[in-house]
């Protein structure tokens, strides 16, 4: 009897085996191969899938060797920034099939394809999921909700991020940056005038400044050490960004995975405890909110939390709130910082263009009078010049979305489950879509405006395209304006001898070397 109950157990054991095996089997090679199969009959070629891990082997093979040395001082950084795409597409064409792991990607770079995704068939796409340990450092919040939870805190969220509401910021962005500019000139004071800044981290604190009001307003302090402890889980969220998804991984007890898992407690514990403090003083005494930020996003979200507007399902929870609060964070934060950096790099690498843009700040502006909402709107030169940083250099290199269930996209017949690559910086280096000139820093282009600036509109996408652009461009646009036409004001500057071109991604598109700039006192 014994022996039989034996005997059974392993047959039990041994059939859940070979179904797992199965199952592994149809996941990690037939249906591949099958899709490939597929895609290939329409014509869409790519390199061969390999067992399990795709061509991830082969895009490390083409990006590792890059990231060891700089590039010359040009523009044309596609070749560097997404080397796969730049080696497969003259091999392939544009439109080419990739694997990473088991999944096919697709990319996608026409841009009567990209307006279908985007905008004519949005409904049939949906962002793919972030790694989860970028996921914990981004929130779960805009960047990542799906569907009418989606829909529903990005209508609560917008008043915040409207053109008008962040036009009574500026009074308080040209503070932050009178201060900083103040730092620079007495540091030059004692320099025969010079200074030597590297920038991106400067610009970081600045943009953490002013997003820090933004969400949190009067508990500008509070907030101040929330977002320090959320850098800190920036540094083990881009390591995990870098390297192979392997499932399950981040639930084992490494020491990374435990210093981010208490980082990331700390951070919750901190805002639950900032929302429940604020949620009690506005019962309380029913406070104004504060001068400097008439419409902070926490407080925002606190009212929604309470509205009887609203049904119970789609309520503002706290844990709403809190995930909000880290995903505007931590996309203001870095997009905005990342513009202002290239737009720096590429007027320091461009004298004429600093020169025109110069002149065109001290005639609108003056030489010392912070720019109001007015002088900024003004700005043309300046504008374009912003348009062509983002052209040349987006905060995201691509986007990736996901085929909710079989659909058809132009002449392609797509798999539930297909993810699409959009290469932006493909595109934005286009020479067919931009002219000759396309890997030059030319911001004439945009002299007649975003929609002439290509032969099509949808050409230009450095904060996405249709329903789910980025909510914060406003914003990133707006601080950037004004920072680069206070640095015009008081200084003229230029490339460090240390600088080193090497744009790279660590989540957003950086410089890989830090960005070392000589500011001249004027």
């Amino acid at each position: 009897m014994e022996a039989s109950f034996h005997w059974l157990c392993l047959l039990f054991f041994s059939y859940v085996l070979l179904l797992f095996a199965q199952k592994a089997i149809v996941h990690l090679w037939w249906k591949p191969k099958r899709t490939q199969k597929h895609f290939w009959k329409q014509g869409i070629r790519g390199p061969k899938y390999h067992f399990l891990f795709g061509n991830l082997k082969e895009i490390a093979s083409f990006t590792t060797p890059l990231l060891s040395r700089p590039l010359p001082f040009s523009h044309d950084i596609l070749p560097r920034v997404l080397p796969f795409y730049h080696h497969w597409k003259k091999i392939y064409g544009s439109t080419f099939v990739i694997w990473f792991g088991p999944t096919a990607r697709v990319t996608i770079s026409d841009p009567a394809l990209i307006r279908d995704i985007f905008v004519l068939k949005s409904e049939s796409f949906e962002k793919n999921e972030s790694p989860p340990l970028v996921k914990k450092l981004e929130g779960d919040g805009l960047l990542s909700l799906k569907g009418e939870k989606w829909a529903h805190h990005r209508k609560i969220i917008t008043p915040t991020l409207y053109i008008e509401n962040l036009k009574l910021m500026i009074p308080m962005m040209g503070k932050s940056m009178r201060e900083m500019l103040d730092k620079w000139s007495k540091t030059s004071s004692s320099k025969c005038g010079k200074v030597e800044i590297e920038v991106s981290k400067m610009f970081q604190t600045l943009a953490e400044d002013v997003i820090t009001r933004i969400v949190f307003g009067n508990s500008y302090e509070d907030g101040r050490a929330i977002f320090e402890l959320q850098a800190q889980q920036m540094v083990y969220a881009t390591e995990a960004y870098q390297k192979v998804f392997i499932p399950g991984y981040r639930f084992l007890p490494t020491k990374k995975n435990r210093i981010s898992w208490r980082l990331d407690k700390e951070v919750r514990k901190s805002l639950i405890k900032l929302i429940e403090e604020r949620r009690k003083i506005s019962e309380d005494t029913q406070v104004l909110l504060s001068d400097e930020c008439p419409n902070d996003l926490l407080e925002v979200m606190i009212k929604a939390s309470t509205s009887n507007e609203y049904t119970n399902s789609s309520n503002i929870t706290v844990y709403d709130i809190v995930e909000e609060c880290k995903t505007i964070f931590f996309a203001g934060k870095h997009t905005t910082s990342n513009l202002l950096t290239w737009t720096t790099i590429l007027l320091a690498m461009h004298p004429q263009w600093q020169e025109l843009a110069r002149e065109e700040v001290l005639s609108v502006c003056g030489s010392r009078d912070t720019p109001s909402k007015d002088d900024l709107a003004k700005l043309k030169t300046l504008g374009m010049i912003l348009n062509e940083s983002l052209r040349l250099y987006p905060p995201a290199v691509a986007a990736i979305r996901r085929s909710k269930f079989d659909t058809q996209l132009g002449n392609f017949k797509l798999p539930k489950g297909t993810e699409l690559l959009i290469p932006i910086i493909a595109i934005h280096h286009d020479p067919t879509l931009w002219g000759q000139d396309a890997n030059e820093f030319n911001p004439a282009r945009f002299g007649r405006g975003v929609a002439q600036a290509a032969k099509q509109p949808m050409a230009f996408m450095p904060f996405g395209l249709g329903a789910r652009r980025c909510i914060g461009q406003n914003l990133a646009v707006m601080q950037a304006k004004l920072a680069i036409a206070m640095i015009l004001q008081r200084f003229s500057f230029h490339l460090s001898p240390t600088y080193q071109h090497a744009p790279t991604i660590l989540m957003l598109l950086c410089p890989q070397y830090g960005a070392p700039i000589i500011f001249q006192k004027l």
